[in-house]
Parts: structure tokens; C-alpha cells; sequence
């Protein structure tokens, strides 16, 4: 239980109701912050969707360029490059613009104050900890912070170009054009960034794991066939249904889930000669 303050029983440990109105309050400041990086992307406006959520629909996308470059040095010129926006957005709301600067002002909100709030679920945390505990676990909220945002800077400019250009191209017949409603466009590039920030956090969710002794190195190792099933599910889930989105995506996960086993085998050689002294 955690200790605190001057309201807690006798024996200095919080009841189940104090850790509830604790709980509540690093909520609200959470909110709080997630509010007011809503408020600053809301007031600006202009940067935050033509300058990154349209982006991806602009030929000069730093992804395209690098796509047209590599296409004409091994392929041929002009081979996959891309000279125009391939559809066109529309809004068949009356207050489906304003409602969509306010959702995506919120997610954008939650991705600027993400740091800190998960800088509040680890002082929530902290009382109850012992200070070994304390001291091993300072990195983990600056590894989560990291790791969420090269997840996000991953799906946002490999994956999110390669659903936009695969699905806003894809025709059935010429007789059909594509003209990409509003909410379903912000959706995908929402969807895909935000499933790829979470994904990235994998290491960090092991190590907690594996603390708890919930999973070992052993048995990650023993179900790594079932973990790459899981995580090509995960990717045809999060990506277009194109073979070489679902393998970027598979790539680096893949990569983290191997990360992941040295993370847990060092969790538990930490916690071994924890308990040795202990036991001795």
C-alpha cells in the first residue's frame, strides 16, 4: 500500500477511498494538460492540418520524395513517383468541420502532454514502490515517452503514406472516382499513428511483466512463432492490405518483441539477486 500524508490510518497507509480521490486528482491534471495542448493545436489550426494531418496527401511528403528518388535510381524515371494529390477530400456535414477541429485538437492535445501524463500515473505509483524499486524504475517513464513518440514518427511517416497513397489510389473501374470523405481520412491517419505509438511501447509493458513474474524470457522464447502471428494480425489490422505496409509494420515490432526478451531477462536476473540475499 502506499504511504502518505496526513489523513492516512495510523499505520501511515492510505485507505482504498483516499487512493481513489488521489487517483482523481492526477486524472484531472492529466485532463488538464491533455486540455490545453487541445487548446494550443485547436488555435493553431493552419499547422496542424495542412501542415501535418493533410501533409501526407501533398507529393512533397518527404516519404514520396524518397520513394521517387530510390524508384529512379533503380527503376527508371518517374516510375513511383507522385505529381498530384490522388483524391479529394470532402464534407458532407453542416458541422462536420468544426467537429473534427475539436477531436483532432483533443488527439493531438493527448500526444503533446503525453509526457506528462505519464509523469502523473508515476507519481501515483511511486508511494507504493519500495526505493529499489524507485531507483530501477526512474527510466521507465522517459523509455515510455521515447518509445510512444518514435511510434508515432513511424506510423506518420512511413505508414500513414502508404495507407493514403495505396487506398486513395485503389479503383474498382475507371467509372468510379474517389472522393474521400473528411472524417474518414483524419481517422485513418489518427488511427494508424496512435496503434503505432502503443505498439512501440511493447519493451516497457514486458518489463513490468516479466517484474511481476507474469512471463519469463523462456516463455517468450517458446511462443515467438504464436507473438508473429499475433503481430501480423495486429498489422493487417492497422494498415492498409498491402503486403509491404503489414511488413514495415512487422519489422520493427518484431524487432521490439526480440528487445523485449533481453528486457525480461534482465528484469529477472535484477530480481534474482534481489531475493538471494534475502533468502540467504
Amino acid at each position: 500500500m502506499a504511504r502518505k500524508k496526513d489523513n492516512a490510518t495510523p499505520q501511515g497507509e492510505m485507505t482504498f477511498l483516499q487512493h481513489l480521490e488521489e487517483l482523481r486528482w492526477h486524472l484531472v491534471r492529466s485532463a488538464i494538460a491533455i486540455t490545453i495542448g487541445g487548446v494550443v493545436a485547436f488555435l493553431n489550426k493552419s499547422l496542424l492540418f495542412d501542415g501535418i494531418i493533410f501533409y501526407p496527401r501533398s507529393p512533397d511528403f518527404p516519404t514520396y520524395k524518397m520513394i521517387c528518388d530510390l524508384s529512379t535510381r533503380f527503376l527508371g524515371e518517374g516510375m513511383m513517383c507522385m505529381d498530384e494529390a490522388p483524391f479529394v477530400l470532402m464534407n458532407m456535414k453542416m458541422a462536420g468541420q468544426f467537429s473534427t477541429h475539436i477531436w483532432v485538437s483533443l488527439i493531438a492535445g493527448l500526444i503533446l502532454a503525453f509526457p506528462y501524463v505519464v509523469y502523473e500515473f508515476w507519481k501515483f505509483l511511486k508511494p507504493g514502490l519500495r526505493a529499489s524499486e524507485v531507483k530501477a524504475s526512474r527510466w521507465t517513464g522517459a523509455s515510455v515517452s521515447i518509445l510512444f513518440a518514435l511510434g508515432v514518427l513511424f506510423g506518420y511517416y512511413l505508414i500513414v503514406p502508404l495507407s493514403v497513397q495505396f487506398l486513395g489510389t485503389y479503383t474498382i473501374s475507371a467509372e468510379v472516382s474517389n472522393l474521400i470523405d473528411l472524417t474518414s481520412f483524419i481517422s485513418t491517419v489518427t488511427t494508424v499513428t496512435l496503434a503505432c505509438g502503443l505498439l512501440f511501447e511493447l519493451p516497457v509493458m514486458v518489463y513490468f511483466l516479466a517484474s511481476l513474474g507474469i512471463i519469463t524470457p523462456e516463455d517468450m522464447k517458446k511462443y515467438r512463432r504464436h507473438a508473429i502471428v499475433v503481430i501480423l494480425i495486429l498489422a493487417a489490422i492497422i494498415t492498409p492490405p498491402d503486403v509491404s505496409s503489414q511488413v514495415l509494420v512487422t519489422l520493427p515490432v518484431m524487432l521490439l518483441y526480440e528487445l523485449s526478451i533481453k528486457v525480461a531477462r534482465w528484469s529477472y536476473k535484477k530480481e534474482g539477486s534481489k531475493k538471494e540475499p534475502n533468502e540467504a
